[in-house]
């Protein structure tokens, strides 16, 4: 997918960008994802020819420890290393002077401290609050099944889960309606640990205490475990925690809006930007979210998507450079312009 580039010149010369590796790469990969995110930095980073080093999230060493192993066994001795460790050994990985890119996927916090100690390149993919706006003209069930995907899926432990939803308050009701259906249906995984549950479950008791209503879930189980129910919650009001930060639980919150106006307002507001998602079937709307949205991904009418080899590249706080794609080659190699001349000049063959 790595694609090349030329300007043409004079007559018998052109000018070709020729890529070359940038040397060490540090991966720093996170928990709620840890095959599919480290395969694809990792692998994106060795076929351009760097050499990388992979610390796998403490909270899922063993699983980063058996893929890098059975990576590396396919390599040369060294191309490809893993080290274990919590955030303080990634932020000596970013800040070590024979490091030439890091590469972050996790945390907002902890990406911006990796930037702050690393002087070389950094790519950041961090948290996310994703909207999702439900416009007047649209299906209701079918909506409400497309914010259960985007919101309960990996129990709501994915960057681009749906976190706040703004649905018109024309098919409010039966939109809310099946999606409650839908959350008690649906059977969720555990979250990654308790403390993870517990943060969710502030978020939840926020939303209730500002007059959110809890339509399904809402509680934290008895026993052991680190699970947490699929919770729907109406009548959200845009100042909850909720609705302003990422919550990263199997929680749907939604936010009634009196016109498509209003929703796109609240669906642009805060300082994430990761995705967003719209479903609508007017053609005018679709085309101002994907002007006025100001994320790195537009989802028009589906929650989940994307072309294979398509690229990302998120905003504000979301993080920095591409995520995926041949422009995430690009971000792994350094660019070196020859201007090759087929035609010596006439002089040079006098006698």
């Amino acid at each position: 997918m790595h694609r090349g580039r030329s300007l043409l010149g004079a007559r018998a010369a052109v000018d070709m960008m020729v890529t070359e590796p940038r040397g060490v790469v540090v991966a720093l990969t996170p928990w709620n994802d840890p095959v599919a995110i480290a395969c694809g930095l990792i692998g994106a980073a060795l076929a351009v020819g760097n050499t990388v080093i992979h610390k796998p999230s403490e909270r899922s060493p063993q699983v980063g420890e058996l893929l890098t192993k059975i990576l590396a066994g396919a390599l040369p001795e060294d191309v490809l290393t893993w080290v274990c460790g919590n955030g303080g050994v990634g932020a000596a990985l970013a800040a070590h002077p024979d490091v030439d890119v890091v590469a972050h996927v996790g945390s907002t916090r902890a990406g911006q401290s990796i930037a702050r100690g690393s002087t070389v390149k950094v790519l950041l993919e961090n948290g996310g609050n994703d909207p999702l706006l439900v416009d007047a003209d649209v299906d209701p069930r079918w909506a409400a099944g497309q914010a259960a995907l985007g919101a309960f899926t990996n129990a709501g432990q994915l960057c681009t889960s749906v976190e706040r939803i703004y649905v018109h308050r024309a098919i409010a009701e039966p939109f809310t309606v099946v999606l409650a259906e839908r959350a008690r249906a649906l059977v969720t995984g555990l979250l990654v640990d308790t403390r993870m549950r517990d943060a969710v479950h502030e978020h939840v008791q926020d939303a209730v205490s500002a007059g959110a209503r809890v339509l399904v879930g809402g509680f934290v189980p008895e026993g052991p475990g680190s699970s947490y129910p699929n919770t729907v919650l109406a009548g959200c009001t845009p100042d909850t925690r909720v609705m302003r930060e990422e919550t990263f639980g199997p929680v749907a919150p939604a936010c009634v809006v009196e016109g498509f106006d209003e929703g796109l307002a609240q669906a642009c507001s805060g300082g994430y930007g990761l995705a967003a998602t719209v479903l609508t079937r007017d053609m005018e709307h679709a085309q101002r979210a994907c002007r006025d949205l100001p994320v790195g991904t537009v989802k028009i009418n589906v929650v989940f998507g994307g072309a294979p080899g398509g690229a990302a590249q998120p905003r504000g706080t979301s993080g920095t450079g591409f995520g995926y794609g041949p422009e995430l080659l690009d971000e792994f190699t350094t660019t070196k312009v020859v201007h090759w001349t087929t035609e010596a000049p006439a002089w040079r063959h006098r006698r």
